[in-house]
This record gives structure tokens, C-alpha cells and sequence, in this order.
């Protein structure tokens, strides 16, 4: 796994997954007993600087990174705590006028990542995007402050029209993590966006597989672009809907689920044990509306046993792929998509 490090503390969980090439900033959790108790996420409080770039890549994708030359889509991972501050020095090495707009957090007009604030930055240029985090408390008129933990995302907002919609098709887009002290750490974190008829901006059998071990807590931040609703499902494995994904105990009222409903810029996030209770195997993920899974929406959680074998799993026998089933999956998306493309304009 790929990582940089933008701090002198070093989060060894919650990495993106190999297979997508993404990249994390994060901070290191608070010590724990590896056989006791898992590790959680510091306080927060620091005010942290890194670049940012977005960039055209070798296929035609748009895609951001924390170096040139190496973007990726989806973009990298950010996980922040509850009262950091972020400074992103963001480069658009583009020819076309790009942003970065962000979902969940605070920031100041200046730092909204659209042109009609003129907040954009032109091709060759840099901007400097602050984002803020806050924890919960009172206001002063007595009302409860929710905080800013929670799963969201951030994208460009300018390129194609005003809104981003041709920055997002072709890849501007990322996750953003904004973790409580105390919350539970993963071991790994997976980005799924589904954007339009694409997983990851790979059309049906082209869908990316992410790999876990057996016991591993595994963390998966679900995105949602473009012009469709989906519904996510995960096969054999749980977790509760509510805003980390994990029950605080016998009495937490969170209804517990294996599907959740999702549309254009939706975001949520959860954390499940790996093969809990259900062991190792090739676990499909996919969009529960019959005809996007028909299409191709689907991909797969390998989760290896300790000798790194997966029971029943042919890396080379995926359905549909390089087949006539494949090409019609490829096709049907793509005419979906140009429908869509054809009912805006």
C-alpha cells in the first residue's frame, strides 16, 4: 500500500486499498492494547498544511493527488479529527478551469470552490482551500452543535458547467473522513463511489475487487455521483445506520443493515470485521437496483484466509469479463449515460 506522510504521526490503519492506488493524509490514533482494545482517533486541534494537485491522466480521467503524476480516481483519502484545520495549496495543472469543493466541514466563502464566487482556479494556477473541523457542544441559546466527524466527500465544481458535472464523470472527486476522539480506527479503508453507471469510474465488469484478511476491521466510505439513485449491498456482512457504523452497546436503538439507499452526492461510511461469523470467501458488493447490477455494477470483498488463500475464488473467471456478456454491459452503460447526457441538454 501506497502512503505519504503529511504529518510526523502516521496512521498505519485506515489506508486506501491497494488495488485503487489511493493515497491517505491521517493522523496517528491514541495507544492501545492490540489484544485489548483497538486503536481511536486522537483529539483534534492541529492546523496542518499539504498540496493538492488535479491533473488530466494518460486515459483522459481527470484525477487529484498529494504529487504530480500521480493522481488517481477516486482521489486521495483525507481523514481529519474533530477541531483540526487544513490548509490544501491546490494546483490545477489542467487545461481547463478546475476546484475543490468540499462536503461536511467548515469553510470561509473564499475556500467554496465555485466560479461563481470566483473561488475556481484557472489552468496553471494554485489556490490555497482552508477547511475547519469542530466538535459537538451547546450554542449559546442553548441548542446542541452537532460536529463535523462523520463520511464525506469532496470534487470539482467548475469543469464542464458551473456545477462540475463534466469534473465529476471524468474522476474529480474523493473521500473525506472526519473522525471523534474515540472513534474506533480501521485497518483499512475502501473508497466506493457510484457515479452514474460506473464503480470507481469503471464501467460494469472493469469493477474494482478490494482485499482483506480475515479479523481485519475493514472501513469502506460509499459515494454517490452523477444522475442515478443506487442502493449499496454488501453480501455476509452487517453494520449499524448510524454515523460510525458500529453499535456503542446492548441499548443502541441504530437499526442494523446490509443495504442502504444512495443518490447523487450521498455519502456514508461504516466499519465491519471481516468474514465475521461468516469467513473468508469472495464477498460481492453491488448496486441492489436489479438492472444496475444487471449492467455490471457489482465488484467483489476478497477476504483471505491467514495463508492468503481465498475459498473459491478464480481470479480469472469473472462473469462477463472479456465476453459478449461483458461488451453489452459495457455498451448498456454507456447508452445510459448518453441518454442522460441527451435529457440535460
Amino acid at each position: 500500500m501506497d502512503r505519504r506522510t503529511f504529518n510526523r504521526r502516521v496512521l498505519a490503519g485506515g489506508a486506501a486499498a491497494a488495488a485503487t492506488g489511493v493515497t491517505s493524509l491521517s493522523l496517528a490514533g491514541e495507544a492501545g492494547s492490540a489484544e485489548t482494545a483497538p486503536r481511536t482517533a486522537p483529539a483534534g486541534g492541529e492546523v496542518r498544511r499539504i498540496r493538492m494537485y488535479a491533473e488530466k491522466m494518460p486515459d483522459g480521467s481527470l484525477g487529484y493527488g498529494f504529487e504530480k503524476g500521480k493522481a488517481s480516481v477516486p482521489g486521495p483519502l483525507i481523514e481529519l479529527n474533530e477541531g483540526d484545520t487544513l490548509h490544501i495549496e491546490f494546483e490545477n495543472t489542467t487545461d481547463v478551469d478546475a476546484s475543490l469543493h468540499v462536503h461536511g466541514v467548515d469553510y470561509d466563502i473564499a475556500s467554496d470552490g465555485t466560479r461563481m464566487n470566483r473561488s475556481h482556479v484557472e489552468p496553471g494556477g494554485t489556490r490555497t482551500y482552508t477547511w475547519r473541523t469542530h466538535a459537538p457542544g451547546r450554542r449559546k441559546d442553548g441548542t446542541w452543535r452537532a460536529g463535523s466527524a462523520g463520511y464525506w466527500h469532496y470534487h470539482d465544481h467548475v469543469v464542464g458547467t458551473d456545477h462540475g458535472t463534466g469534473g465529476i464523470r471524468k474522476g474529480l472527486y474523493g473521500p473525506l473522513v472526519v473522525r471523534r476522539r474515540g472513534d474506533v480506527l480501521p485497518d483499512r479503508t475502501f473508497t466506493i463511489v457510484f457515479n452514474d453507471m460506473t464503480i470507481n469510474n469503471k464501467a460494469a465488469h472493469l469493477a474494482p475487487n478490494f482485499e482483506a484478511t480475515v479479523g481485519e476491521r475493514v472501513e469502506v466510505v460509499m459515494i454517490t455521483h452523477g444522475e442515478y439513485y443506487h442502493t449499496f449491498h454488501i453480501h455476509g456482512h452487517r453494520w449499524a445506520d448510524n454515523r460510525t457504523g458500529a453499535l456503542t452497546g446492548p441499548d443502541d436503538p441504530s437499526r442494523v443493515i446490509d443495504t442502504k439507499i444512495c443518490g447523487p452526492a450521498d455519502s456514508f461510511g461504516f466499519q465491519i470485521i471481516a468474514g465475521e461469523h461468516v469467513g473468508a470467501g469472495a464477498w460481492m458488493y453491488h448496486c441492489h437496483v436489479q438492472s444496475h447490477s444487471d449492467m455490471g455494477m457489482a465488484g467483489l470483498l476478497l477476504v483471505a484466509k491467514t495463508d492468503g488463500t481465498v475459498p473459491g475464488y478464480e481470479p480469472h473467471h469473472v462473469a462477463g469479463a472479456g465476453t459478449a456478456a461483458g461488451e453489452k454491459a459495457d455498451k448498456a452503460a454507456g447508452d445510459d449515460a448518453d441518454s442522460a447526457e441527451k435529457h440535460r441538454h
